[in-house]
């Protein structure tokens, strides 16, 4: 520090001083101005660089929230159109066992009435041969005795005792 004090010299510190300032200066007129401007263009570009951002952030928060709305309402839609095709469903199903218990129940009664008749024509056709058969058992006993007439009514009796007719 001693020698800093010896070596001092007064008028290299005014001519140094002077050259600091006339630098400040310079610096000051034809430096500073565009470095401050940069800096300054640069803050706002930043600045509005951030805002951007915060738009594009909430712009993508309403997007997702869109796109979460329409999901829930394509679900809600999905669930709707599957209990409209199980509702379908179960109504065909129905509608089709229906449909066949009433097949069935007609295709019964056809039977019924068709046993009913063959039945009937059945029963004709016992009555056509008893007759029949009655009126050969009453010829065999005309000819086999034709002279004893309390022994053909009780052979007729007895003959017509034996069959039972429905």
């Amino acid at each position: 520090m001693e020698q800093l004090l010896n070596d001092f010299s007064p008028g290299l510190f005014v001519m140094q001083t002077l050259i600091m300032l006339v630098l400040i200066f310079i610096m000051a007129k034809y430096a500073w101005k565009p470095i401050m401007n940069s800096v300054e263009k640069r803050e706002e570009g930043i600045k509005d660089a951030l805002e951007a951002a915060e738009a594009a952030k909430k712009e993508m928060q309403n997007v997702t929230a869109d796109s979460e709305r329409l999901l829930q309402e394509a679900r809600a839609e999905r669930d709707a159109l599957l209990k409209e095709a199980r509702d379908i469903k179960a109504n065909i199903i129905s509608e089709a066992k229906e449909q066949a218990q009433a097949e069935g129940d007609k295709m019964i009664k056809q039977a019924q009435a068709t046993i009913e008749s063959e039945k009937k024509a059945a029963v004709a056709d016992i009555k056509s041969q008893v007759a029949n058969l009655s009126v050969e058992i009453a010829e065999k006993v005309i000819k086999e005795e034709l002279s004893d007439k309390g022994k053909q009514q009780k052979l007729v009796e007895d003959m017509l005792g034996d069959i039972k007719l429905n």
